[in-house]
């Protein structure tokens, strides 16, 4: 479930989705992975405390470094190479999940 909620947050990132008014932060980007990765999975105590917990990201500029090992990158070039890992990644884990559903271990309680 982290790996999806990773994924899905690069996923919009590198769509472009973002808060036009505060373009340099990842929020909508996180609340969007969150809804459909973690979200049903969680109970309305959890859901409150991502919600409230989004307001300590990093902004979009401080994570593309990170992914980067601090280097100074265009951003246009950190996006492709998360478009790149994420052709690789996507069917890998959309296996998993397919695995799961077959096997029906997808386990459904929230915490």
């Amino acid at each position: 479930r982290g790996l999806k909620f990773m994924l899905v947050l690069l996923q919009s990132i590198s769509d472009g989705e973002r808060d036009e008014e505060h373009p340099n932060l990842i929020r909508v980007n996180a609340m969007k992975a969150y809804e459909i990765a973690l979200k049903k999975y969680h109970g309305w105590m959890l859901q409150k405390l991502f919600t409230g917990s989004v307001y300590a990201l990093p902004y979009k500029s401080d994570l593309l470094k990170a992914l980067e090992k601090g280097k100074e990158v265009k951003e246009e070039e950190s996006i492709e190479k998360i478009h790149q890992f994420l052709t690789r990644a996507t069917p890998i884990l959309d296996a998993i999940y397919e695995m799961y559903t077959k096997m029906n271990a997808e386990l459904s309680y929230k915490a």
